[in-house]
């Protein structure tokens, strides 16, 4: 099921992890190797997947982060 542009689930392709449409490249594999500097031509040659599926992995961090409600565990 694609739940983003370009990016899908299924409980049977790894572990329903969010990843790439139509691959088993998670989402998280393309936003670590980018983090860990890796570049975007790196990362195609490496996992064989497109600029628009690194761009769309971006948008869908990036729309969780912005969603997510972070509660301090202790006081400032």
């Amino acid at each position: 099921m694609e739940i983003a542009p370009r990016i899908a689930v299924d409980p049977d392709v790894v572990h329903g992890a969010p990843v790439i449409s139509g691959t088993r490249v998670p989402v998280s594999l393309v936003i670590g190797s980018l983090a860990g500097g890796m570049s975007k031509q790196e990362i195609e040659a490496e996992y064989g997947i497109q600029t628009e599926d690194i761009e769309a992995a971006l948008a869908y961090a990036a729309e969780l982060v912005a969603t997510t409600e972070v509660t301090p565990l202790v006081g400032t």
